[in-house]
C-alpha cells in the first residue's frame, strides 16, 4: 500500500497517509475539518525486492562459486600460516 501526502490548502497542515491504491482521497483536515485538502504529486518510492533472486550474485555459475571457494579457503589457510609464523618469531624474540 502507498503512502500518500496530503496538504491542507485552509491551514497548510501536511501530512502523509498510508492507503489502500483503491481508497478514495481524504477531502476533511484532520487538523481544522475544513474541506479544502488536496493531494500532492509524490516522487514515489522504491520498489524493495525481498526473498532470494533478486541479486547477481544469486545467478553466479556454479564454475565461479567453486572458484570462489577455492580463493577463500587458500586465504584461511595463508592467515593461519601468517599467524604461526608470528607465534615462531615471539618465541625466538623471547629466547
Amino acid at each position: 500500500m502507498p503512502t500518500y501526502d496530503y496538504e491542507c490548502d485552509a491551514c497548510n497542515h501536511a501530512f502523509e497517509l498510508f492507503q489502500s491504491i483503491t481508497a478514495g482521497r481524504i477531502k476533511k483536515c484532520p487538523e481544522c475539518g475544513k474541506l479544502k485538502v488536496r493531494r500532492l504529486i509524490g516522487a514515489g518510492s522504491t520498489i524493495i525486492f525481498k526473498g532470494s533472486g533478486f541479486y547477481q550474485t544469486d545467478y553466479r555459475s556454479d564454475e565461479y562459486k567453486s572458484r570462489q571457494k577455492a580463493e577463500k579457503s587458500s586465504s584461511t589457510a595463508d592467515k593461519k600460516e601468517s599467524k604461526v609464523k608470528k607465534k615462531e618469531t615471539k618465541k625466538n624474540v623471547k629466547d
